[in-house]
């Protein structure tokens, strides 16, 4: 049991001699495997956001009608009465044409509210409006259809379209994650194979000697796949750190700009995110010292029946 754990200890500080004897190369790959975890992580963040997105704007029952400017009182009053006989309509209540201007002056944040609102006077571009609420979702086309049929009524803030664009935005998305994880992947597993290739290559009169005495070859392999273990590790840690703090301030930057989109808080699901980027920088790792290893020793025996 004690031989079992000295040759543990000793094939592990093989591969850590071996990573740092060729750090240049090591270097490379851990560069290689952020980008691939990092790029594959951003892609992934902004199509859970875009369906996150998606989903709000899905569930959101609320729709404002618009209607003709100019209507007489009597006549928007009647309108408000066939919205509410509607029976997917569940609540229905009418905004002046004077509280909708207050609103979007007061959503633009000016510190002059008063006095733009006072500039404007009578010339109020804004409609007359009403905002329901529907109570079946599924029937959102079918009665916004009835709604736009009634005389009076200009339009409304039909949503179909924003989430048929985000839903095509983030189909994209994937599409593109997908093809940026295998060709990075491919890439991160030529460069680390290549890294472990050269310590192989540096240390072949050792390996050889191990072989003549009697190593198997899982032996022999421990310390390359370590190697490669080491440096999906450092890829790892390295890529979640960068995700975890880069996302908090690109959601500050982005949640300025654009107010409506459902963001994701990445903070209670930290932990997750560095398991399974470790995991997967191990596993990228892993494959490239098998892969590296096993060319080496398919050659060597080659070498040897001949």
């Amino acid at each position: 049991m004690g031989m079992s754990f000295h040759s543990i200890g000793y094939l592990f500080k093989e591969g850590i001699k071996g990573l740092w004897k060729n750090r240049t190369m090591s270097i490379a790959s851990i560069c290689v495997l952020i980008s691939c975890l990092l790029m594959t992580g951003i892609a992934g963040l902004i199509s859970l956001n875009l369906s996150s997105t998606m989903h709000g704007i899905e569930s959101n029952n609320t729709v404002t009608v618009f209607l003709e400017n100019g209507l007489p009182s009597l006549t928007a009053v009647q309108i408000g009465e066939q919205l509410r006989a509607l029976d997917n309509v569940s609540e229905c209540t009418f905004v002046p044409k004077e509280d909708g201007l207050k609103n979007v002056i007061g959503g633009m944040d000016t510190e002059h509210d008063s006095d733009l609102f006072a500039a404007l006077g009578e010339d109020n571009p804004l409609p007359d409006a009403y905002t329901i609420s529907l109570s079946d979702l599924s029937r959102y086309e079918e009665t916004l259809a009835t709604i736009t049929a009634i005389e009076g009524v200009d339009k409304t803030n039909n949503i179909s379209s924003v989430v048929e664009k985000l839903n095509d935005l983030d189909r994209l998305v994937r599409y593109v994650s997908l093809a940026i994880l295998v060709v990075l992947g491919l890439v991160s597993l030529f460069i680390i194979s290549n890294t472990l290739k050269v310590t192989i290559f540096s240390r072949r009169m050792e390996i050889n000697i191990m072989k003549s005495v009697g190593a198997t070859n899982g032996f022999v392999r421990v310390p390359f796949i370590v190697e490669g273990v080491l440096i999906g590790v450092f890829s790892g840690v390295i890529s979640a750190t960068a995700l975890y703090f880069g996302y908090d301030k690109a959601v500050e930057v982005v949640y300025g700009i654009v107010k409506f989109l459902n963001i994701i808080d990445l903070r209670p699901y930290g932990l997750t995110l560095y398991i399974a980027y470790v995991l997967v920088g191990m596993l990228f790792g892993v494959m490239g010292g098998v892969i590296s290893i096993r060319r080496y020793l398919k050659k060597e025996g080659e070498n040897a029946i001949v």
